[in-house]
This record gives structure tokens, sequence and C-alpha cells, in this order.
């Protein structure tokens, strides 16, 4: 018997430890060579583990058991071929006198069109969009290879139940609820942390012990940005197939100020200051697992065309859990949108070991004094976090000033002025 030993791979600098979050091959299954058996969750990303070997899968680790790395996850039985049915053939012992020789088998069925092994089971991001949007994996044609169900029919599966029209409901008058107490659910239920959670919880936790974080506050007219966009959204697309949004001008906004105030742009590592002459903006990714932070390079360097492109593909790879571990690191600054979730004002937490993490909000129509008249403005609140050790208060002020004044006359934006 050849046995060929799957143990946790070194997944990233500074990484010790991974997290068995799900298994994507049953135990006595029979896998290909390089075929994903198995998810990690890591401090920063979910990685797929492939088969290093063509055999009979055995499980050793289970689903939420904590690895070190090289730790033993698995083992590959590489003597047992693969049979018709994709599964590992079973060994039978010959007929004895005390046990009779089996009967002969029933027919096969004749084959579905996708009756591989993979037939039915969906990819980890294709899993993800079905599990987020409620739909059966059963529910759902796969059109990958072997039948998998792949990240495009997930996506196509919930385009259907979205056109699909609404159930009819019954006009039956429905029953006056029961006031007894046996009606009340006093039910709990336990569930362990998933790593990502956890290491976001021990990251806030430093933030908030480690640092002397202070938020200021300050709102800014975007009449001028939405009359931008509006006048030039239709030939911005036209040109680059992609829409002008208000991030990409809110990070080319932040980048122009920080190089212009090195001191917001810096961190501490140990008894120094880290000074950078670029400007790596993380942007705040909400994802089904958790909050992610993949930084956008260089932002000072790029268009605005740029800035939405590289955007657009970190928060679709954070969606589909496909980030690497270099999308992820790195990043000098931060900016959290929380407006799209509707949050009027908050007070963002730094992003260690970053001195500062822009917060954006909710735009309200608000009546605001303008050259002596009272005039319906769309305002924004603008919350600026950042480590006192670091930069002043006066810094942090006129940060939020000088980022202000741009977005509300854009044109010195464009104009670099």
């Amino acid at each position: 018997m050849a046995i060929v030993e799957m143990r946790v791979p070194n997944v990233g600098e500074s990484i010790t430890e991974v997290t068995l979050s799900k298994w994507l091959k049953a135990d006595g299954e029979y896998v290909e060579l390089d075929e994903p058996i198995c998810e990690f969750e890591s401090d920063k990303a979910t990685l797929e583990f492939p088969a290093e070997a063509a055999g009979k899968l055995i499980h050793v680790a289970k689903e939420d058991d904590d690895l070190e790395i090289g730790a033993l996850v698995a083992k590959i039985d590489t003597s047992v071929a693969k049979a018709d049915g994709g599964e590992a053939p079973r060994e039978e012992k010959p007929a004895t006198p005390e046990t009779p020789a089996p009967e002969a088998p029933a027919p096969a069925r004749p084959a579905e069109p996708a009756s591989g092994y993979a037939a039915g089971h969906p990819s980890p991001a294709a899993a993800k969009i079905l599990a987020e949007n409620d739909i059966n994996p059963a529910d759902v044609k796969g059109t990958g290879k072997d039948g998998r169900i792949t990240k495009e029919d997930a996506l196509k599966a919930v385009e259907n139940k979205t056109a699909a029209p609404p159930k009819e409901e019954k006009t039956e008058t429905p029953a006056a609820p029961a006031t007894t107490a046996g009606t009340f659910s006093r039910n709990s239920s336990r569930k362990k942390l998933s790593r990502m959670r956890r290491t976001i919880a021990k990251r806030l936790v430093s933030a908030k012990n480690s640092t002397a974080m202070l938020t200021t506050f300050n709102e800014v007219d975007l009449t001028e940005v939405i009359k931008l966009r509006k006048q030039y959204q239709e030939r911005f697309v036209e040109k680059y197939g992609i829409k002008l949004g208000f991030m990409s001008i809110f990070a080319k906004a932040c980048a122009k100020v920080l190089l212009e105030m090195p001191e917001v742009n810096a961190m501490i590592d140990g008894d120094e200051i880290i000074y950078h002459d670029y400007v790596d903006i993380s942007i705040a990714i909400s994802t089904p697992n958790g909050l992610v932070v993949p930084p956008v390079h260089n932002v000072e360097s790029l268009n605005f065309a740029q800035v939405e492109y590289k955007i657009k593909e970190l928060a679709e790879k954070a969606r589909g859990g496909t980030l690497s571990l270099e999308e992820m690191s790195g990043g000098t600054f931060t900016i959290t949108n929380g407006g799209v979730f509707g949050s009027l004002v908050s007070t963002p937490i730094l992003n260690e070991p970053q001195s500062a993490i822009l917060g954006m909000h909710t735009i309200q129509q608000r009546p605001v004094a303008v050259d002596g008249q009272v005039e319906i403005r769309p305002m924004m609140y603008l919350a600026l976090s950042y480590d006192h050790r670091v930069i002043d208060g006066s810094s942090s002020v006129t940060f939020l000033v000088k980022v202000k004044q741009l977005l509300e006359d854009p044109v010195s934006l464009l104009l670099d002025l």
C-alpha cells in the first residue's frame, strides 16, 4: 500500500496555524491529482488544499480543527485505482465454506448525464453564493468538469431566483397567536468563531489597547461631486467600461493630501516612525465571513478608472473567497464606507499598523447655509480616526479640511491644484 501524507503547507509569512473549515471530498472518496480536497481558513484568507496524488482519500483531521503548519490533514492511498463510477473499488473476500459467495450484482442503471465524482458539488465560491441566497445546490445544474457547480452556475441560479414570479400568498385569516408560556422559545446555540472572525477580534482589541486612538469629524457638501459624475458618467463608461464611483474620487482626494501630509500616511515601528512616499489605500470590504481590507497600491499614480477597476476586482475576489495573501498585505491608510449600510456617523477603528482611517457615511439631503441663504444640499459626515502618538490633533483636523476642500471643488483635484 503506497500512502501519501497530506500536511498543512506553509501558507504565508507569520501564519503558524490554520483552521480546516470544510471538507470538499468525503472520507474514502477517490480524488485526482491537484483536485481540491478541503478548505483552510487562515488569519487573512480562505485557501483550497489540492491533492498531492491520485487515490483513495483518508480523513485524519476534522472540520473546525485548528492545525499547525506541517500537521497531518489526510492520507491518500495511491494503490487504489479509480473505478468506473468514480469511487474507490471495494475489496471482496474469496468465498469459503463458512462464507458463501456473494450474489451476482444487479445490472447497473444507465449513467445520468453528470455522474462524475463532482456532480452536484459546488466549488467553494459557488457554495458561498448559494448559501447567501438560500439556494439548494441540488436545484442547480453544474456545467463544470464532471458536473461540478461553478461560480457562474451559482450566479445564474441567483438571477433565476430573482426573476421568478412571487408565490401567491394565501388570504386566510391568520390564527390568533397563543399566549401560553410554552410558545416562547428559550433555545440557544453555540458555534465556534471562524478563524477570520477570531483574527478580526484580536486585531480590533489590539488597536483599542495599544494605540492612542481619537476621532475627529467634519462634513462635506457633495453637490459638485454628484454634478461631475452626472455630467461625465456616460462618457466615462463609454471610454473605460466602468462607472465612476464615489470611492475612487475619495481615494484620489485622500492620496493627494496624504502626500502633502506624510505624518498621516506614516506608522510606528518600535521606537521609530516609518514614512512612505507612496499611498497604498486599504478598502474595507464586507464579506459573509467578516470585514477584509485589501489595499489598492500606489493610488497616487493611478487614474480614476484604474482605481475603480482595482476596487471592483478586490471586492469580487473578497466576496468569492479567492483573495491571495499577497493581495491582503500592505496598506498605509484605510477608507471604510459605512454609508452603504445607512450609517449616518461612526468612529472607525484603526487598521494596525496604520495610523489613520477615514470613515465615509450616508449622503443625506440637509438644509445648510450657503452665502447667507438656506439651501438643501447632499451632505456627508466624514470621520478620521487616528493614532495620537503619530498624528497631532491639528494635523488630523487639517487633513479632513483639505479632503473636504478637494471634494467640494473636484476640478482642483483633477487639475492637481
